[in-house]
């Protein structure tokens, strides 16, 4: 193991339950273990939203900078009209 710092934490009752039955039902060695796995999933949590906020900004970027013009509101609302009556109608006749 890499150089090791012992902490102290404070945990709820319930969280030590949970620990300590996955240390003594064999899924882990030690409470040290556990914790350390659960520090893991933690971090690959944190990096996941990172790059999934770093991805929505870059769409927001890339929006931003299209040089499209933009769609007027009431021609996003006849296009939405438009869909919702084609779902509609394919609905009706998936049933039918």
């Amino acid at each position: 193991m890499q150089n090791a710092e012992k902490v102290s934490i404070t945990m709820t009752a319930d969280m030590m339950r949970v620990i300590r039955e996955s240390v003594e039902s064999g899924e882990f060695a030690t409470t040290s273990e556990a914790m350390r796995d659960a520090v893991r999933v933690w971090q690959r949590a944190r990096l996941e939203y990172a790059e999934r906020l770093e991805a929505l900004r870059a769409r927001v970027r890339h929006s931003l900078d299209d040089p499209r013009p933009s769609v007027s509101a009431d021609e996003a609302e006849a296009d939405m009209a438009r869909f919702l009556k084609d779902e509609g109608k394919a609905r009706t006749n998936a049933a039918g």
